[in-house]
């Protein structure tokens, strides 16, 4: 993706959340890469700290109409967190995981740190975590390997399970606090 496309994302996420908290209209960018398929989250952090977090695993609707979906749902709908206010939208800073295709994982050394997320599907839980949560918390293989399976709600060592699949992926991360 270009700089441009890039602010046009984020400017689209910023815009969803606001016609949300005013119920004014906004409109979408014009621009054929938007109309691809993607998995993608949005990533909603204040003051530094994780303030909403949620998105598509694959590509469901295309890249515009998930932008707008998942920035509302990370804005108003995050179990784990308050709805946001229009008085601290501007402390907001948006970040934006666009996913490339899942890849089996057939060893646990094809998983690089820094490149790779994980999801985790398992017939008890699945879980998720984007490649820039291990670099955040400064995770080695290992960690990041037992925090996608609490993350799933299960034991530490479930990808090892028989009847677990392990994903990896890569992701184009990009957000308002980025020099373009």
């Amino acid at each position: 993706m270009t700089s441009e496309q890039k602010q046009n994302l984020l400017i689209l996420a910023r815009q969803a959340i606001q016609s949300k908290l005013s119920n004014s209209p906004f409109s979408t960018p014009n621009d054929a890469l938007f109309a691809e398929q993607r998995g993608l989250f949005v990533t909603l952090h204040k003051d530094g700290n994780l303030r909403g977090c949620i998105g598509y695993i694959q590509g469901f609707k295309n890249i515009t109409e998930s932008i707008i979906e998942m920035a509302q749902a990370a804005a108003f709908r995050d179990p784990r967190f308050s709805k946001v206010t229009a008085a601290e939208l501007s402390d907001i800073c948006i970040e934006i995981s666009v996913l490339s295709d899942m890849i089996l994982v057939n060893k646990p050394e094809d998983i690089h740190i820094g490149r790779d997320g994980l999801y985790l599907e398992h017939p008890y839980g699945s879980g998720l975590l984007l490649p820039q949560v291990a670099l955040e918390w400064e995770w080695d293989r290992d960690t990041f390997l037992r925090q996608v399976c609490i993350k799933a709600g299960l034991h530490k060592q479930a990808w090892q399970d028989e009847s677990a699949q392990l994903y990896r992926f890569s992701a184009e991360i990009f957000g308002e606090s980025d020099n373009f």
